[in-house]
Protein backbone atom coordinates (compact mmCIF):
# COMPACT_ATOMS: atom_id res chain seq x y z
CA UNK A 1 0.00 0.00 0.00
CA UNK A 2 2.67 2.11 0.99
CA UNK A 3 4.26 1.80 -2.35
CA UNK A 4 1.54 1.88 -4.46
CA UNK A 5 0.57 5.81 -2.49
CA UNK A 6 4.47 6.38 -3.33
CA UNK A 7 3.60 5.57 -7.29
CA UNK A 8 0.81 7.44 -7.00
CA UNK A 9 2.49 10.49 -5.65
CA UNK A 10 5.02 10.54 -8.35
CA UNK A 11 2.29 10.38 -11.13
CA UNK A 12 1.00 13.34 -9.72
CA UNK A 13 4.04 15.28 -9.83
CA UNK A 14 4.84 14.42 -13.16
CA UNK A 15 1.26 15.54 -14.13
CA UNK A 16 1.76 19.21 -12.04
CA UNK A 17 5.43 19.47 -13.86
CA UNK A 18 3.65 18.60 -16.94
CA UNK A 19 1.13 21.51 -16.40
CA UNK A 20 3.18 24.04 -15.09
CA UNK A 21 5.85 23.70 -18.20
CA UNK A 22 3.14 24.00 -20.94
CA UNK A 23 1.87 27.27 -19.05
CA UNK A 24 5.52 28.60 -18.93
CA UNK A 25 6.00 27.62 -22.84
CA UNK A 26 2.59 29.17 -23.35
CA UNK A 27 3.12 32.51 -21.55
CA UNK A 28 6.59 32.51 -23.31
CA UNK A 29 4.97 31.87 -26.30
CA UNK A 30 3.02 34.84 -25.46
CA UNK A 31 5.36 37.27 -24.80
CA UNK A 32 7.58 36.00 -28.03
CA UNK A 33 4.95 37.20 -29.86
CA UNK A 34 4.06 40.47 -28.53
CA UNK A 35 8.28 41.22 -28.57
CA UNK A 36 7.43 40.31 -32.35
CA UNK A 37 4.99 43.20 -33.09
CA UNK A 38 7.07 46.18 -34.37
CA UNK A 39 5.58 49.35 -36.21
CA UNK A 40 7.93 50.92 -39.14
CA UNK A 41 7.91 54.71 -39.65
CA UNK A 42 10.11 57.00 -40.97
CA UNK A 43 10.78 60.92 -40.11
CA UNK A 44 11.51 63.48 -42.29
CA UNK A 45 13.47 66.40 -41.73
CA UNK A 46 13.68 70.00 -43.85
CA UNK A 47 15.18 72.81 -43.73
CA UNK A 48 16.74 75.91 -45.98
CA UNK A 49 20.09 77.56 -45.72
CA UNK A 50 21.90 79.81 -47.57
CA UNK A 51 24.94 78.86 -49.79
CA UNK A 52 27.82 79.11 -48.25
CA UNK A 53 30.45 79.13 -50.86
CA UNK A 54 30.14 80.11 -54.63
CA UNK A 55 32.08 79.59 -58.22
CA UNK A 56 31.41 82.41 -60.40
CA UNK A 57 33.34 82.39 -63.69
CA UNK A 58 33.56 85.40 -66.10
CA UNK A 59 33.75 84.65 -69.41
CA UNK A 60 34.27 86.82 -72.76
CA UNK A 61 35.29 86.66 -76.37
CA UNK A 62 37.24 88.32 -78.58
CA UNK A 63 37.36 87.91 -82.54
CA UNK A 64 39.61 89.08 -84.97
CA UNK A 65 42.20 88.26 -88.04
CA UNK A 66 45.45 90.05 -85.70
CA UNK A 67 46.68 87.42 -82.95
CA UNK A 68 48.82 89.42 -81.26
CA UNK A 69 46.13 92.34 -81.08
CA UNK A 70 43.31 89.95 -79.81
CA UNK A 71 45.91 88.92 -76.99
CA UNK A 72 46.28 92.38 -76.15
CA UNK A 73 42.31 93.22 -76.10
CA UNK A 74 42.29 89.91 -73.63
CA UNK A 75 44.76 91.41 -71.97
CA UNK A 76 43.37 94.70 -70.88
CA UNK A 77 39.80 92.99 -70.62
CA UNK A 78 41.01 91.01 -67.69
CA UNK A 79 42.79 93.80 -66.33
CA UNK A 80 39.29 95.37 -65.97
CA UNK A 81 37.37 92.31 -64.70
CA UNK A 82 39.86 92.03 -62.15
CA UNK A 83 39.76 95.82 -61.04
CA UNK A 84 36.13 94.96 -60.72
CA UNK A 85 36.10 91.67 -58.84
CA UNK A 86 38.36 93.24 -56.21
CA UNK A 87 36.12 96.19 -55.78
CA UNK A 88 34.06 93.97 -54.09
CA UNK A 89 36.40 92.54 -51.92
CA UNK A 90 37.70 89.31 -53.54
CA UNK A 91 41.25 88.99 -53.24
CA UNK A 92 43.82 87.28 -55.60
CA UNK A 93 43.82 83.67 -53.53
CA UNK A 94 39.95 83.98 -55.16
CA UNK A 95 40.73 84.74 -58.34
CA UNK A 96 41.76 82.78 -60.84
CA UNK A 97 42.52 84.14 -64.61
CA UNK A 98 42.12 80.73 -67.26
CA UNK A 99 44.65 80.21 -70.10
CA UNK A 100 43.02 81.92 -73.04
CA UNK A 101 41.37 79.59 -75.24
CA UNK A 102 42.17 80.56 -78.86
CA UNK A 103 40.04 79.04 -82.04
CA UNK A 104 41.44 79.00 -85.44
CA UNK A 105 38.76 78.82 -87.98
CA UNK A 106 41.37 78.44 -90.89
CA UNK A 107 42.43 75.40 -88.77
CA UNK A 108 38.99 74.10 -88.74
CA UNK A 109 38.22 73.86 -92.11
CA UNK A 110 35.80 77.21 -92.26
CA UNK A 111 36.01 78.63 -95.56
CA UNK A 112 33.25 81.34 -94.80
CA UNK A 113 34.74 83.25 -92.26
CA UNK A 114 34.78 87.02 -91.23
CA UNK A 115 36.88 86.72 -88.33
CA UNK A 116 39.81 83.94 -88.55
CA UNK A 117 40.45 83.99 -84.95
CA UNK A 118 38.17 83.75 -81.88
CA UNK A 119 40.25 83.84 -78.22
CA UNK A 120 37.85 83.00 -74.84
CA UNK A 121 38.88 84.22 -71.49
CA UNK A 122 37.49 83.23 -67.89
CA UNK A 123 38.40 84.60 -64.65
CA UNK A 124 36.81 82.31 -62.07
CA UNK A 125 36.06 83.73 -58.23
CA UNK A 126 36.21 80.37 -55.93
CA UNK A 127 35.01 82.42 -52.46
CA UNK A 128 33.07 82.18 -49.31
CA UNK A 129 31.72 85.75 -50.05
CA UNK A 130 28.47 85.14 -51.04
CA UNK A 131 26.41 88.04 -50.53
CA UNK A 132 29.38 89.99 -51.84
CA UNK A 133 29.00 87.55 -55.39
CA UNK A 134 24.98 88.30 -55.26
CA UNK A 135 25.87 91.89 -55.27
CA UNK A 136 28.85 91.90 -57.80
CA UNK A 137 26.06 89.74 -60.14
CA UNK A 138 23.80 93.22 -60.06
CA UNK A 139 26.28 95.10 -61.07
CA UNK A 140 27.23 93.08 -64.27
CA UNK A 141 26.25 95.62 -66.57
CA UNK A 142 28.90 98.15 -65.39
CA UNK A 143 31.84 95.64 -67.25
CA UNK A 144 28.96 95.90 -70.32
CA UNK A 145 29.54 99.61 -70.43
CA UNK A 146 33.63 99.48 -70.50
CA UNK A 147 33.21 96.76 -73.45
CA UNK A 148 32.97 93.50 -72.37
CA UNK A 149 30.21 91.14 -73.21
CA UNK A 150 30.40 88.23 -70.69
CA UNK A 151 29.24 84.92 -72.12
CA UNK A 152 26.02 84.70 -70.34
CA UNK A 153 24.07 81.70 -72.90
CA UNK A 154 26.23 78.63 -71.70
CA UNK A 155 26.02 76.29 -68.71
CA UNK A 156 29.79 76.41 -68.32
CA UNK A 157 29.72 79.99 -67.65
CA UNK A 158 26.94 79.83 -65.04
CA UNK A 159 27.35 80.51 -60.96
CA UNK A 160 27.97 77.63 -58.89
CA UNK A 161 25.92 77.92 -55.45
CA UNK A 162 27.22 75.23 -52.49
CA UNK A 163 26.76 74.80 -48.80
CA UNK A 164 29.62 72.78 -46.76
CA UNK A 165 28.72 73.29 -43.55
CA UNK A 166 26.42 69.99 -43.28
CA UNK A 167 27.65 69.07 -40.22
CA UNK A 168 26.95 72.08 -38.41
CA UNK A 169 22.98 71.72 -39.04
CA UNK A 170 23.42 67.15 -39.08
CA UNK A 171 22.91 66.47 -35.42
CA UNK A 172 19.76 69.23 -35.06
CA UNK A 173 17.91 67.79 -37.85
CA UNK A 174 18.65 64.14 -37.31
CA UNK A 175 16.83 64.72 -33.55
CA UNK A 176 13.91 66.40 -35.35
CA UNK A 177 13.40 63.56 -37.76
CA UNK A 178 14.04 60.74 -35.36
CA UNK A 179 11.26 62.85 -33.16
CA UNK A 180 8.72 62.87 -36.15
CA UNK A 181 8.91 58.82 -36.45
CA UNK A 182 8.28 58.79 -32.81
CA UNK A 183 4.77 60.83 -33.14
CA UNK A 184 4.18 59.05 -36.38
CA UNK A 185 5.21 55.47 -34.90
CA UNK A 186 3.00 56.89 -31.50
CA UNK A 187 -0.36 57.42 -33.24
CA UNK A 188 -0.31 54.50 -34.92
CA UNK A 189 -0.01 52.67 -31.57
CA UNK A 190 -2.76 54.96 -30.32
CA UNK A 191 -5.25 53.98 -33.21
CA UNK A 192 -4.32 50.10 -33.11
CA UNK A 193 -4.68 49.75 -29.08
CA UNK A 194 -1.32 49.39 -28.30
CA UNK A 195 1.66 50.90 -26.06
CA UNK A 196 4.40 52.01 -27.29
CA UNK A 197 8.11 50.17 -27.00
CA UNK A 198 11.58 50.67 -27.50
CA UNK A 199 13.01 51.02 -30.49
CA UNK A 200 14.24 47.63 -32.39
CA UNK A 201 16.28 49.24 -35.02
CA UNK A 202 16.85 52.25 -36.77
CA UNK A 203 18.70 53.38 -39.75
CA UNK A 204 19.89 57.12 -41.14
CA UNK A 205 19.00 58.13 -44.56
CA UNK A 206 21.77 60.14 -46.79
CA UNK A 207 21.47 63.61 -46.61
CA UNK A 208 20.37 65.58 -49.54
CA UNK A 209 21.22 68.71 -50.56
CA UNK A 210 19.59 70.96 -53.53
CA UNK A 211 18.44 74.12 -54.70
CA UNK A 212 15.13 75.18 -53.05
CA UNK A 213 14.26 76.74 -57.08
CA UNK A 214 15.35 77.19 -60.20
CA UNK A 215 15.33 81.36 -59.27
CA UNK A 216 17.41 81.01 -56.23
CA UNK A 217 20.13 78.70 -56.93
CA UNK A 218 22.02 80.20 -53.34
CA UNK A 219 18.75 78.93 -51.01
CA UNK A 220 19.66 75.43 -50.65
CA UNK A 221 16.77 72.86 -48.86
CA UNK A 222 18.71 70.81 -46.65
CA UNK A 223 16.43 66.99 -46.31
CA UNK A 224 17.42 63.71 -44.64
CA UNK A 225 15.13 60.98 -43.21
CA UNK A 226 15.63 58.38 -40.63
CA UNK A 227 13.62 54.81 -40.44
CA UNK A 228 12.79 53.67 -37.10
CA UNK A 229 11.36 50.19 -36.05
CA UNK A 230 9.20 49.85 -32.73
CA UNK A 231 8.23 47.81 -30.69
CA UNK A 232 4.50 47.51 -29.65
CA UNK A 233 3.34 46.14 -26.63
CA UNK A 234 -0.35 45.24 -25.71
Amino acid sequence: MENKCCVLGKGWGIVIGAVVLGVSIILAVSNFKSYDRTVTVKGLCEMEVKADKVIYPLAFKVAGNNLESLYASVSEKNSVILDFLKSYGFTDEEITVSLPQVSDRDAEGYTQRSMRFIITSVITVYSTKVDKSLEMREDLAGLHKKGITLIADSWSYQPSYMFEGLNSVKPGMIEEATSNAREAAQKFADDSGSRLGKIRTASQGQFSISDRDANTPYIKKVRVVTSVVYYLKG
